[in-house]
């Protein structure tokens, strides 16, 4: 386990300003939205605004987090490791989702490392972990490396919380006797379909509404990263545009429109992931790691809170979650979308205080 410190090589820097200066744009037919991909005048200016992206600013900001690579499964490990002045502390994993970093939750790090001991994984094939060499990084895999970190940090006991694959990785982390208590934002097999739902509640009707929208209109990242992501790792490897594309898609279309996620944030991430070179490794999860996404998961006796944002994706119901889990807390918030730690992270810092807090 050693100190890490982002250090870009400027000749990555300048071949990013190559490519998007000779960027082949497509055309787009008059009256194109969203259903058809991002749009193009839109596209357009964030490619220009990542063109006059400060790359070096924000290594410099993102070091003065204290971070660290270890060796773990044979394979180099990258986290955040903050460790809070509070005699009381208790510590705290967080993980990330995709399309995202770990530094998904660099706007929650200061206030919650009052009262936690903050461990922030990028998972393999994310980021500064790095693209993964060989085929079977699933769910189950990860979660064992996690437990690992946690273990050679000395945490014998520890809380944790996730959104997203960050979420299926916490609720599976949390069938292990080591895990305390779990937070997520989403319980993906707690879904209604029009069969199972009660349609004279407005929660489930929505529930249905938005898992109707996800497969038909959105399910295309789901379909090309399942079955090629090779395919996908070649444009989104050698196009910034492409890759810029691809997350802005996402955080677009699944964030609430009146927050969203800050511009800034959103080229941070996606200079991420292209320095990195990870898309493809992260794409590959879609077709190895989620073989139980949406089924119904042996029964879970930890103590779980859900915090259920009204713009995510999906919208879990609570009866369905009590089938198999122990729910302790669930918190309808008002605002909000699918990537909570980016887009209102003080609504995250607060459920999170109060469900850990009020338990301790």
């Amino acid at each position: 386990m050693k100190p890490f410190e982002i250090n870009i090589p400027q000749s990555d820097i300048d071949d990013l300003h190559r490519r998007l200066d000779q960027t082949r744009w497509p055309d787009s037919p008059q009256g194109a939205s969203w259903a058809q991909g991002t749009p193009l005048d839109h596209l357009q200016e964030l490619a220009r605004h990542w063109r006059d992206f400060d790359w070096r600013e924000q290594e410099r900001r993102l070091n003065k987090i204290p971070q660290f690579v270890a060796e773990i499964d044979g394979a180099p490990l990258h986290f955040i490791h903050v460790q809070s002045p509070s005699p009381h502390a208790k510590p705290l994993l967080l993980t990330h989702g995709w399309p995202s970093t770990c530094f998904a939750f660099e706007a929650m790090i200061e206030p919650l490392s009052r009262d936690f001991h903050l461990v922030i994984p990028s998972v393999p094939g994310f980021g500064f972990s790095g693209p993964t060499k060989e085929l079977g990084w699933t769910i189950p895999r990860v979660a064992g490396m996690f437990s690992q970190l946690m273990k050679q940090l000395g945490y014998e006991k520890y809380l944790a919380h996730g959104y997203d694959y960050g979420a299926m990785l916490t609720r599976l982390l949390g069938m292990r006797d080591e895990v305390e208590a779990i937070h997520v934002n989403q319980i993906f097999s707690a879904g209604v379909t029009q069969e199972t739902a009660d349609m004279s509640v407005e929660a489930e009707r929505k529930s249905v509404e938005k898992a109707f929208r996800y497969e038909f209109e959105q399910f295309g990242y789901v379909s090309m990263q399942g079955t090629r992501p090779q395919s996908v790792a070649y444009a989104l490897t050698d196009s910034p545009v492409a890759q810029l594309e691809w997350i802005e898609w996402a955080f677009h279309t699944w964030s609430d429109p009146e927050v969203g996620v800050p511009r800034d944030v959103l080229l941070t991430n996606t200079s991420i992931f292209w320095f990195t070179r990870t898309a493809g490794s992260a794409a590959r999860y879609y077709q190895e790691g989620f073989e139980a996404w949406g089924e119904l998961e042996p029964e879970s006796p930890t103590p779980t809170a859900v915090a259920v944002f009204p713009h995510d994706a999906g919208v879990p119901i609570r009866r369905m979650a009590e089938r198999n889990h122990n729910i302790v807390r669930w918190t309808e918030m008002e605002r909000g979308g699918h990537f909570a730690a980016m887009e209102v992270p003080e609504l995250v810092v607060r459920d999170l205080r109060e469900t850990f807090l009020s338990q301790r």
